[in-house]
């Protein structure tokens, strides 16, 4: 088997037909021989920011001299992306064997509770002194929640998500997020609504379990342009980091924190791998200038809260200009309001069909930007698509990529970025 072909079988187990729940990858652990149990852990949960967060605390660790094992999904363009160690994704032929040992063991498992087997094997195998692992979907319910205490839960920025599964409201979805906190971890909050930080502190009291919360306002911005940003945060840094976007900020502050909270804990983390972790952290397809003149940014935000604050960035990183747009979107998502936060900053559009049994068509979606006043141009292919938005942009211009992440890794290959 090869790694193609390892994340071929485990895309077979579909969700469909299953109900969330911790039973079947504790069973399948169990006959792995629990890996999970010999490793440490900082647990991310939330709606937006998780991955960046989970990316920044991954790099701090690594900094520090710690094998540091990461657990993210999706991928943007290679499968083994979402398992790595030190930055580096698992090897193919190490993915294809422990997949292989994984689908022996496996009954009726799912195809995320499957890959969150295969991590744990692997971090286990390879000998990680701390594993940074980022919640799939929700918290209480999600597989990677079989975890005992980790040293540290975090909780980033929570939104209206997949409110069939997790609740209508932002406080049952806290509550879900929630389900990571564990009595004996040290918990740390991105600051924001009181709904929120009122359960998720309550939470926190009843299991008796510190809280940090972030503290925007203790933030000092002393740059921040296209190569990157620079802060201090509590008296602290400077801090060099080169995601852009003020919310990247913030999400810092939440690895901060948790860099904090695991020193509380033993772990030893100098300050100056704390400041190089973040210099040298990397997330791609968050806000990435990807290539200039003419301007490329790529952006994989898929709802209507990562919409508006890549809206917000584009108009301080590029003020008063009219932007051209490379998009495609997934039906079932809240794509008006996502559309309605490019529309103010769109010369025209490009559209396509992601690479997704849910995506809308590149001629639907065309349609509807028209209807809504815009130019838009459907094409049959991201290839396509790029090509035609750089025809159409002078070297002053900016192309922006953006609306789901299943068309964002291939405008990265095709930009020969991966």
């Amino acid at each position: 088997m090869t790694g193609q072909e390892a994340a071929e079988q485990i895309h077979q187990r579909a969700w469909i037909g299953q109900k969330p729940g911790l039973e079947r990858t504790r069973r399948l652990l169990g006959r792995l021989g629990d890996p999970q149990k010999e490793l440490k852990f900082a647990h991310i949960a939330g709606s937006n920011g998780k991955g960046s967060t989970a990316a920044m605390v991954s790099a701090i660790l690594t900094a520090a001299g710690l094998k540091t094992g990461l657990y993210t999904s999706p991928h943007l363009w290679k499968f083994g992306e979402r398992f790595q160690v030190n930055g580096v994704p698992i090897p193919e032929e190490t993915l294809a064997d422990i997949t292989t040992r994984v689908l022996e063991q496996a009954e009726d498992e799912t195809e995320f509770e499957l890959m969150t087997a295969v991590a744990m094997v692997y971090f286990r195998q390879v000998g990680c002194d701390i594993v940074v692992l980022e919640t799939g979907l929700g918290g209480r319910l999600d597989s990677t929640n079989i975890i005992p205490a980790p040293e540290a839960a975090v909780i980033t920025n929570i939104g209206l998500e997949h409110t069939e599964l997790l609740g209508d409201t932002l406080e049952k979805i806290a509550t879900e997020k929630a389900g990571i906190l564990k009595s004996g971890c040290e918990a740390v909050l991105y600051h924001q609504g009181r709904e929120v930080e009122d359960v998720i502190s309550q939470i926190c009291r009843e299991r008796g379990i510190s809280l940090a919360i972030t503290a925007p306002e203790e933030l000092e911005v002393l740059s921040s342009n296209l190569e990157g940003q620079v802060f201090t945060y509590r008296g602290k840094g400077p801090y060099r980091l080169p995601l852009l976007g003020e919310y990247q900020r913030y999400n810092a502050a939440a690895a901060l924190e948790t860099a904090a909270a695991l020193v509380r804990r033993g772990w030893e983390l100098p300050e100056a791998a704390i400041r190089e972790g973040l210099a040298k952290t990397q997330w791609p397809a968050r806000l990435e200038l990807a290539r200039r003149s003419p301007d490329v940014i790529l952006d994989g935000g898929h709802n209507p809260q990562c919409m508006e604050a890549l809206a917000q960035a584009l108009k301080k990183l590029y003020p008063g200009k009219r932007l051209i747009f490379l998009t495609g979107v997934l039906a079932d998502k809240d794509y008006s309001a996502m559309i309605g936060e490019m529309l103010p900053l769109a010369r025209e559009f490009f559209t396509i069909t992601p690479d997704s049994p849910r995506a809308m068509s590149a001629g639907e979606l065309a349609d509807y930007l028209e209807g809504r006043g815009a130019k838009a141009s459907p094409c049959e292919h991201v290839e396509e698509g790029l090509r035609r938005a750089l025809a159409a942009a002078g070297p002053e211009d900016v192309v922006c990529a953006c609306g789901s992440l299943y068309m964002i890794g291939e405008t990265r290959h095709w930009l020969g970025l991966c």
